[in-house]
């Protein structure tokens, strides 16, 4: 009975990779998407009735409709915004300056040489686990785990003679279909507060609300999301991808009394980047002037870190990979002067000309998306829709949350879909009894659920890239195919806990519960 329903699996699976990747090439089908927007822009501003709905983040009444982009403006909007569009693409800085340190730490042997190392004081049965899990927790930097742990996860599993694009899969199932699952609270939990929040106030309620407000859940998620991340990675798409036959071999040398030492020093130098960066962050007990990173909200007067964790983080995490980088090479000989290091910069890069040709047209397409409004109308009907269907208590939280789960594959922007669906719901869920904190953790799960099955995220075409280095034939079938079964699972398992959690009138957070 198993071995027949794997063969099923496994047949879908294969019948939406197939389908997917008789698409063009990723980047002719970005090509595509934008001029079918263009199509769909006119004739949604022809026969599209306008919406209003009040944005939480602006703070007043919005009432936008469908502009289309198949005019005279329209081509000049596109005419005149594709370079804007091209360097504006947030995953393209934030890829080129990581890649310049990562490629620094690749090209001398150190990331072989730690994962190496790494592999041989894991137990094979928990690398897995590992990987999901770290990919979960590396949500607390923003978006650095798109371009240091995804890539990483694909070299540990190549590396321990599994197949590499499984890695990748385990990694980004981590990184971003659990990017509301942590340990700690990230950059994220104070920005949908704060959303929330404001969507209170403008209804005239006045009940406070706390960063912390989802914690508890939070925590268990990431135990949770690591475990089903785990099942789905070795049972079924490990399964699915077969043997590996490209041609990525791992390196399968022992690693040498210098390559010991090198990595000794390049540990040292980590460990002392690091302590200068904590110091930075939070200064010293008696001496918080040392806090250069951190800066004064001008809204609360109090320290934050929000300027750095999302501008000056990756130039760090550049730091972090390149110094380390630099004291293996010099400590091997690798690195004699300043030119081998520029040599090893280079060689980051140049992996990078397929995903600038791939990014240009994405970008387009994303922006494209964002100025006909098509996004927006879509989100804004689907709340309405939700609003009118009349569900109450559980089956109501269940169906907000497969809404939102739909919406996050027109919105990419966690934020943005909150500011639009808060003021709706939050006080809707209110005067049902429910609490703001349940209201928001039930979005949160929809849009972390469809992160890696849709095209408009922003990270998306950038992943492509990354599977594409280990084979050729690859295109977003293969990643849609890989990646749909951790949607749903994570879909269906972050459901049933919440079902749970409902059910038994846990706290979501502290102070943080269910129902007023």
């Amino acid at each position: 009975m198993s071995t027949k329903k794997n063969q099923e699996v496994s047949g879908f699976l294969k019948g939406v990779e197939k389908i997917g990747n008789k698409l063009p090439h990723p980047a002719m089908l970005f090509f595509i998407l934008s001029i079918v927007v263009v199509i769909v822009s006119a004739l949604a501003e022809t026969f599209g009735a306008p919406v209003t709905y009040f944005d939480a983040k602006k703070g007043k009444d919005v009432t936008i409709k469908a502009l289309s982009l198949l005019n005279v403006e329209g081509f000049r909007y596109m005419l005149n915004s594709a370079t804007k569009n091209f360097t504006g693409f947030a995953p393209l800085g934030t890829v080129l300056v990581a890649m310049l340190g990562i490629g620094v730490a690749e090209w001398t042997g150190l990331i072989n040489t730690s994962l190496k190392k790494l592999l041989s004081n894991i137990n094979p049965r928990l690398l897995t686990a590992v990987v999901v899990f770290a990919g979960i927790m590396s949500n607390i930097a923003s978006d650095a785990g798109y371009v240091v742990v995804i890539p990483l996860g694909a070299i540990v599993f190549a590396n321990a003679g599994r197949h590499p694009l499984a890695g990748l899969a385990a990694a980004f199932a981590g990184v971003s279909g659990g990017f509301s699952a942590n340990l700690l609270l990230g950059t994220t939990d104070p920005l949908l507060t704060g959303i929330t929040i404001e969507a209170l106030h403008n209804a005239g309620m006045d009940i406070s609300l706390d960063p912390t407000c989802n914690w508890y859940f939070m925590i268990v998620s990431t135990f949770l999301l690591t475990i089903v991340g785990t099942l789905i990675t070795e049972q079924i798409v490990e399964k699915n991808l077969g043997t590996y036959n490209g041609d990525y071999k791992p390196d399968d040398m022992p690693v040498s009394a210098e390559e010991t030492k090198a990595l000794k020093l390049a540990g040292i130098s980590i460990l002392i980047i690091t302590i200068l960066l904590v110091i930075g962050m939070f200064g010293l007990p008696g001496l918080p002037s040392l806090a250069i990173l951190s800066e004064i909200d001008p809204k609360t007067g109090a320290s934050s870190l929000s300027n750095f964790m999302h501008g000056g983080l990756l130039p760090a995490i550049l730091i972090l990979f390149l110094v380390p980088g630099l004291v293996y090479g010099k400590t091997l000989g690798k690195i004699k002067k300043s030119n081998d290091l520029v040599k090893g910069m280079t060689h980051g890069m140049s992996s990078m000309g397929g995903y600038l040709v791939l990014a240009f047209f994405a970008a387009q397409f994303v922006s494209y998306f964002g100025k006909t409004n098509l996004g927006t109308i879509i989100s804004v009907n689907g709340a309405n829709f939700l609003k009118s269907i009349g569900f109450t208590g559980l089956p109501l939280i269940i169906a907000f949350v497969i809404i939102s789960a739909f919406l996050n594959l027109f919105i990419g922007s966690a934020s943005a879909k909150w500011g639009i669906m808060a003021p709706i719901f939050v006080p809707m869920m209110v005067n049902l009894g429910l609490s703001p904190a349940l209201t928001q953790v039930a979005y949160r799960i929809g849009d972390s659920s469809t992160n890696i099955i849709t095209p408009l995220m922003s990270y998306f075409a950038m992943i492509v890239v990354f599977v594409k280095k280990y084979d050729e034939d690859a295109g977003l079938g293969t990643l849609i195919s890989m990646m749909l079964p951790y949607s749903i699972a994570f879909l269906l398992s972050w459901l049933v806990l919440m079902i749970i959690w409902y059910v038994t009138g846990l706290p979501l957070g502290p102070g943080a519960f269910l129902t007023l």
